[in-house]
């Protein structure tokens, strides 16, 4: 499958990287980037390893209402439609300890993780749908996964924070309420996995390659074994 996809989040990390990967598969790839010029470079870098590339930049601010109406417009009078829309921009937040967490802390990565993913899914939705195969593809994490989290040891998850977790824990859901909601929109979250991006430092112990193959994979895959995949398959909710 090609076609047109839209990414949030697209000016570095596994943003920028799902997108040169599209792009080298022949997609037009519209590259959201809250700071044009970054996101103009990261395009400039995809067409010098590849001239043909159609790779568009536009400006886009997961947190502003504005500023994805103006995206929106962009890409719908561009003519290019929209096949997949991938929420990627998010961030970490401070690895507050819960018992110290504040609503500021939450409301800060909630902003962008959740919020932000819903003002530009309900944006964007009226024409994604328009697409003979509409898919919508959320970035999460397996710290989403209440299973997982319960499972993992305590240090290493709680080496996270509070936040970062329950915002995708959030953002599973409003997965799965897509999903449903959605008959004729594909609708998956995906964890990457622990990739070194800016996100965690650069600890991370795969590399953008690695952790983009799991975005991809939902955006061109005929079939995905579930609504919740990482690079190994199925994720427990």
């Amino acid at each position: 499958m090609t076609g047109t996809a839209l990414i949030t989040g697209a000016s570095q990390g596994l943003g920028a990287e799902t997108a040169a990967r599209l792009a080298a598969q022949g997609w037009t790839v519209w590259l959201g980037a809250r700071d044009t010029d970054a996101g103009e470079a990261v395009a400039a870098g995809i067409r010098s390893s590849r001239p043909d590339a159609d790779v568009r930049a536009v400006q886009l601010d997961v947190m502003n209402d504005a500023s994805v109406a103006l995206a929106y417009a962009a890409v719908r009078q561009s003519g290019t439609g929209l096949d997949v829309l991938v929420n990627n921009a998010g961030v970490s937040g401070n690895p507050v300890p819960p018992a110290a967490t504040t609503a500021d802390d939450v409301a800060a990565v909630f902003e962008v993780n959740v919020l932000g993913v819903v003002r530009v899914t309900h944006a964007f939705l009226p024409l994604l749908r328009r697409a003979d195969s509409p898919r919508l593809v959320m970035v999460s994490s397996s710290l989403g996964s209440f299973t997982t989290v319960e499972s993992r040891d305590s240090r290493a998850v709680l080496a996270w924070g509070m936040v970062y977790p329950a915002s995708k824990a959030a953002l599973n859901m409003i997965t799965a309420m897509y999903a449903k909601a959605l008959p004729d929109v594909r609708v998956t979250a995906v964890a990457p996995g622990f990739t070194a991006t800016n996100l965690n430092g650069y600890s991370g112990t795969q590399t953008v390659a690695e952790g983009a193959e799991a975005i991809v994979e939902a955006c061109v895959a005929a079939e995905l074994p579930g609504t919740y995949v990482g690079r190994a398959g199925v994720l427990p909710w």
